[in-house]
């Protein structure tokens, strides 16, 4: 199978190719005060809801030869490393 003549990937040698990267350390941080009042809420709230799912799991029995680490359903669903897994 051949290229065709206007294929928009040949128009480009791999050291003139356009870069996707972006330059996310210099762009600037916006603070809490600069979001829009939902979005304040919103943040404020999903802050309540961690502080009462970690109090909770604080609250709880140390597991016995356990697997260590934090509970996997603490979040009302399973997961193993921050992805809810399905059994």
């Amino acid at each position: 199978m051949t290229q065709e003549q206007n294929d928009p990937a040949r128009a480009y040698s791999q050291s003139e190719a356009p870069s996707l990267k972006t330059d996310a350390a210099s762009a600037p941080k916006k603070r809490f005060e600069d979001l829009p009042p939902a979005a304040q809420r919103a943040l404020r709230e999903a802050e309540e809801r961690r502080k009462k799912i970690d109090s909770k799991q604080d609250a709880m029995a140390g597991e016995v030869n356990g697997r260590g680490g934090l509970e996997p359903t603490r979040y009302d669903d399973w997961e193993i490393k921050g992805l809810t897994v399905d059994f």
